[in-house]
């Protein structure tokens, strides 16, 4: 009997967060649903980016547009 083993590719995940435009409503922070996002200080911060599966509820939900999340899995993938 032969082991194999598989090896998962740990996403490669930027989230970028304007500062000056997130007003602290915590709407991202409490819809993410791996808990990469915390409160600091009343603005959002990144906590835990290896947990990202870049699934964009945080961009999409954000009312200020203050977070973007860009898969660099997915755009290597469009290069091709």
């Amino acid at each position: 009997m032969q082991n194999t083993a598989v090896k998962k590719k740990k996403k490669d995940v930027i989230i970028e967060i304007n500062e000056a435009w997130c007003k602290g409503c915590a709407i991202c922070v409490e819809l993410c649903p791996e808990d990469v996002l915390a409160m600091e200080k009343g603005k959002v911060k990144v906590v835990n980016l290896e947990a990202c599966t870049a699934c964009g509820f945080c961009e999409l939900r954000c009312p200020d547009f203050a977070i973007v999340v860009i898969d660099k899995g997915k755009l290597s993938k469009q290069d091709e």
